[in-house]
């Protein structure tokens, strides 16, 4: 494809940054930790953290070491970053090199993270996780205090700083996540009755951070909210908006149909064809189909190549949101952000 044909990720600035003071002000006086993981849901992970920080972002989330240490040379010193699955020996020594908090799920994770402390000379800002029920690693009730035992004897003798507890929810029901939430109160009162100093609480992700406060801990992990993208389902929030459109452009028009330069070789799921709206210089029009290297969109009166076509965004053109898309094939919008492949361009404003 040349330029002209290229299908465009157009990510907005202002938009984020909206969203990210919609987030920050509901979640107050917890602290947002923006969560960047999946290359910053297909937005960049770079653009979307410098502009977190330069918003005032304390905390950004990662789910690997490799992009916190990316993001820690993209950002600077100033925020605290957060990499929370379990890594290698190299990684976790360039993490501490890198200032990075790591989350610990694991007995083995942590006694590992202890040995590059020590080799490193690096002090180490540790996390230890909570296993409430949801069985994405963490510690189990009968691990919790062997981890806290070996975390505070090495914090004695300098290796690590002991920060914080945390968790995943599954969220799929209240009473589920109110039992999760006991079990994580509990684990965190036991360290503290031998001493663990734990100012980094944080059990929530977007849909509970937004819906519960009164799950909320200290930080907060908000992902997809920050990016626009709501619940698969879910009700719409106010003051925030998808912070990036796609943008195709009309080849031809024939037989009715405006033939634009996108598919599923682009990351975009076959499946839309025919169940979606997109968006036109005229308004909504139907996407029709969608084949390997092009689709096919409704023609409007006037049609012609060069035109613009929205396959997802805020609705300026008639178009649907990325979450919109993806409840029409069964899946959640974070998937029709990540999906995209880097025949897309990113274009930021």
């Amino acid at each position: 494809m040349d330029r002209l044909t290229t299908p465009v990720l157009r990510a907005d600035e202002a938009v984020l940054r909206a969203n990210i003071a919609a987030v920050s002000t509901r979640v107050d006086p917890a602290t947002l930790m923006m969560v960047v993981k999946d290359d910053g849901y297909g937005l960049g992970a770079a653009w979307a953290a410098r502009v977190a920080v330069d918003a005032g972002v304390a905390w950004i989330g990662t789910y690997d070491i490799p992009t916190a240490v990316q993001l820690r040379a993209e950002v600077g010193a100033r925020p605290r970053l957060f990499a929370w699955v379990t890594s290698t020996d190299d990684e976790i020594a360039a993490a501490l090199h890198s200032h990075v908090d790591l989350g610990v799920g694991s007995i083995d994770y942590l006694e590992r993270v202890i040995v590059q402390a020590d080799a490193t000379g690096f002090r180490a800002r540790i996390h230890l996780k909570v296993d409430t029920g949801l069985h994405r690693n963490g510690l189990s009730a009968d691990e919790w205090d062997e981890g806290i035992r070996i975390a505070l004897d090495a914090q004695h003798r300098g290796m690590i700083d002991l920060v914080g507890a945390w968790s995943h929810l599954a969220e799929a029901s209240d009473a589920e996540d109110d039992a999760a939430q006991e079990r994580f109160r509990a684990a965190v009162g036991r360290a503290q009755e031998v001493g663990a100093e734990l100012p980094e609480l944080h059990l929530t992700a977007s849909a509970a951070t937004w819906a519960r406060p009164e799950l909320r801990g200290s930080l907060v992990r908000v992902g997809a909210f920050c990016f626009g993208i709501r619940s698969a389902d879910g009700p719409d929030l106010p003051g925030i908006e998808p912070a990036a459109e796609l943008v195709a452009t009309v080849s031809e028009v024939r037989d009715g149909e405006a033939i634009i330069g996108i598919g599923s070789f682009d990351g975009l799921p076959s499946l839309l064809g025919g169940r979606v709206n997109v968006g036109t210089p005229a308004g909504a029009r139907r996407l029709l189909r969608l084949d390997a290297t092009s689709a096919a969109v409704q023609a409007w009166p006037g049609s012609s190549p060069g035109d613009e076509v929205v396959l997802f965004g805020r609705g300026r053109s008639g178009e649907e949101t990325p979450t919109t898309l993806a409840e029409a094939i069964g899946t959640v919008g974070e998937e029709i952000l990540c999906r995209l492949t880097p025949r897309v361009h990113r274009e930021y404003r």
